[in-house]
């Protein structure tokens, strides 16, 4: 056993863990931060995506002990309260809808718009690459992540939501 310590969502946690033991396990086995889904444990869907000091990581690619004396923000420590803009661009343009991937695809969505504040379709579609969706066909996700970079911007939420749109027997009238 190796004893580790990181902050996680904002609290300070030393624990002893296996050496082999992957950072998602840790994180939802150990420290009940469960809203870090297991998706693939082979680092190719992206649903276990975590902050590691600021970075965007897939928790299934790294070692607990990799963690030690990290800062590491869950899905769970993104919001303090009220949603984060991300996660309130995804519930309004329906960037989900088994919600698996939502919350590796938001936390990857932070980092991309941390790094890129005003990303273009394209680079949006860039930086989600290594996160994958079985259901949306992802046309809704990178709406979200636009609408979000808009908001973060302080240019406000774009349209367009399904809660915004027009009543769907006007639109065919």
């Amino acid at each position: 056993m190796t004893r580790v310590r990181m902050k996680v969502d904002g609290v300070v946690y030393s624990d002893e863990v296996e050496p082999r033991l992957l950072l998602v396990h840790h994180l939802r086995d150990g420290l009940g931060r469960v809203g870090t889904p297991i998706g693939c444990d082979t680092s190719n869907c992206g649903a276990c995506t975590v902050h590691v000091d600021g970075d965007s990581v897939k928790s299934c690619s790294v070692l607990a002990v990799q963690a030690d004396e990290a800062e590491i923000m869950t899905i769970q420590g993104l919001s303090d309260g009220d949603w984060h803009p991300v996660q309130r661009a995804f519930q309004q343009h329906h960037g989900l809808q088994c919600g698996y991937c939502t919350p590796g695809m938001i936390m990857a969505s932070v980092d991309l718009l941390k790094r890129n504040p005003s990303p273009s379709e394209e680079e949006v579609r860039h930086g989600l690459e290594g996160n994958l969706c079985r259901c949306t066909g992802y046309q809704n996700i990178v709406r979200a992540v636009l609408s979000a970079a808009s908001e973060l911007r302080g240019d406000g939420p774009i349209a367009g939501s399904f809660q915004d749109s027009t009543d769907m027997t006007e639109a065919h009238a």
